[in-house]
Formats: structure tokens, C-alpha cells, sequence
């Protein structure tokens, strides 16, 4: 619970900790962590095509499995002195401001997704497949993410899935829908796969998700073009690209160039565009040939 157990990468109190007390200069008196755990993970019911009353059912049940676990955690979870419980761990509805203590609302792991203009794949991200620095390069990129496909099993017949990603881009033709008008994906909804939702559904992803969805519908309104007519023209694509990377929006997966860097915005778009590729086992600019971190300024 609290400290790391071997073969473990550390406590289940640290991995999700919002608070360590030592570090809140009086502000707290004790930790606070986040539990998202496969122990308290709802399976039983999906909330797709369901009713307003089986769906609060559904909720309630979440809450019960989420209080089990903490009840389990308090009076059965080992601990390292050989007895059993942890009685000190309590919920916060001081906190969270709720009645019960448990959060406003509740993590949807999976949700509904686009059939999208582009579907990323596992073969296009995953370690196993791409050997590279990076994962597949998506020259309409809006942006980057890393996390693992860590996917919870959703049942029996489910298929659990762990496994190591490269750096990866977020395909501007995965917001845009195949066959519907005026909707883009501006979460977690946009179009992957049941695998590939596994490292795309992160928040950061998301918020980048979200960030270019805005950008996009902002600039098909501005230039009065649907936003799959700019996917699909390059010089279109490539003007928005150049006005997400000016506001700071990582494109291609260099950590050694920041935002702040002058040749940031215009390196950006030079990656995607394919007038420079990344080294091969590197993400860093500075492993450029010479001649390529000259003309940038690197």
C-alpha cells in the first residue's frame, strides 16, 4: 500500500497521490491520493443504450464496488508486518465535496468514438511494431502523445492489454468523422480502436484532442471550408499546422526543443511536412545531421 513492493514499479498510496503532506507547508495534515485501480473498476453494466434509470442503477453499483474495495482495503489488504487492513485510509467528502466522498463524477475508461477519416492502429504505435525512436509518423498531425495501451479488462470474454508504445502523433483525420457534418472528436472520442484507446485516452492526449478540435473548426469557419475538405487539401492542413505549432502545439516528437526555442514552431513543421526526419534511435534535435541543426539554429 505504502511502500514498494518487489518486482513493483512502487505503492498503490503513491501512485495516484495529490497531496504529500511534507510538501504542503501546513496547508494539509495529512496525504491525499486518487485510487483508479482495477480493484475498483465497474464491469457489470455498460452505459451505452441504456435508460436515465438503468444508467443511475449502474452508477450506484460503481459506487458500491469503489467503497468495497476501500472497505477491503481498511480490514483485509496485507500488510508487510503480516497483519491485515489498513484502518487509517478514509474518504475526504470534505475534499471532494460530495456526501459520500467519492468523485463528482465518474471515469469513464471507454466511451463512444468516431468512424473517422483516420483510424489509428496498434501496429502504427506499439514498441513490438515500430522500432524506431518514434511510433508511425501522421504527416496531419495536431499534436503528441506517449502513455502505454494499458486496457482493463471490461469482462469475462475481454481481452486485457499492456504494452509499451514509441512517442506518437494524433491524427488530425482521426477528429473528423467519415460520413458526418459538422461534429469533431474533441476527446477521447476521436477514431481509434478498442486497443488504441488504451494510450490515446490519457488526459494530456485528450486535452490536446480537444485544443486542436477547437483550432480546427476555428479555421474551417475562418477560410469557410469543411474540415475533412482541410484534411484532405495539403496546403489547407499544412496552414493550420503552421498556426498550431505558433501557439505552441508540439507536432513531432523532439524533447530537446521547446516551445520557447525560435526554431520550435518552424522545425514543428518541417517534421511533418517531411523536409526533416528524426533520428532514427533518437528523439532529439541535436542528433540531426550538422548541416540540418545549422540551418534551424540548433
Amino acid at each position: 500500500m505504502f511502500e514498494q513492493a518487489e518486482g513493483t514499479r512502487g505503492g498503490l498510496w503513491t501512485y495516484r497521490r495529490l497531496v504529500d503532506r511534507r510538501l504542503a507547508r501546513g496547508a494539509f495534515t495529512t496525504d491525499l491520493s486518487l485510487f483508479n485501480w482495477p480493484g475498483n473498476d465497474y464491469r457489470d453494466v455498460s452505459l451505452l443504450d441504456r435508460s436515465p434509470l438503468e444508467q443511475a442503477h449502474a452508477l450506484q453499483d460503481a459506487k458500491r464496488v469503489s467503497l468495497g474495495f476501500l472497505y477491503w482495503l481498511q480490514t483485509e489488504a496485507p500488510r508487510p508486518d503480516g497483519t491485515r487492513g489498513f484502518p487509517e485510509l478514509r474518504l475526504r467528502p470534505d475534499v471532494l465535496h460530495t456526501t459520500d466522498g467519492l468523485g463528482k463524477f465518474p471515469y469513464i475508461r471507454e466511451r463512444r468514438r468516431l468512424r473517422a477519416l483516420t483510424t489509428p492502429l496498434e501496429q502504427a504505435v506499439s514498441a513490438e511494431h515500430q522500432r524506431g525512436a518514434r511510433a508511425r509518423l501522421f504527416t496531419d498531425s495536431v499534436g503528441v502523445g506517449w502513455y502505454p495501451i494499458d486496457i482493463h479488462r471490461a469482462g469475462a470474454d475481454d481481452v486485457g492489454v499492456s504494452c509499451r508504445t514509441r512517442p506518437f502523433q494524433i491524427p488530425m483525420g482521426a477528429l473528423i468523422p467519415v460520413r458526418v457534418r459538422n461534429l469533431l472528436a474533441g476527446a477521447k472520442n476521436l477514431g481509434v480502436t478498442h486497443i488504441t484507446n488504451g494510450c490515446y485516452r490519457l488526459h494530456p492526449v485528450e486535452w490536446n484532442i480537444g485544443e486542436a478540435a477547437g483550432a480546427l473548426a476555428a479555421f474551417a469557419l475562418a477560410v469557410k471550408r469543411d474540415p475533412a475538405d482541410v484534411w484532405r487539401d495539403r496546403a489547407a492542413r499544412v496552414e493550420l499546422q503552421r498556426r498550431l505549432a505558433a501557439d505552441g502545439v508540439p507536432l513531432y516528437w523532439f524533447i530537446d526543443v521547446g516551445v520557447e526555442h525560435p526554431a520550435f514552431a518552424t522545425l514543428q513543421i518541417a517534421a511533418v511536412t517531411g523536409q526533416v526526419a528524426g533520428a532514427e534511435d533518437s528523439l532529439e534535435a541535436t542528433a540531426l545531421p550538422a548541416a540540418v541543426r545549422l540551418r534551424y539554429g540548433l
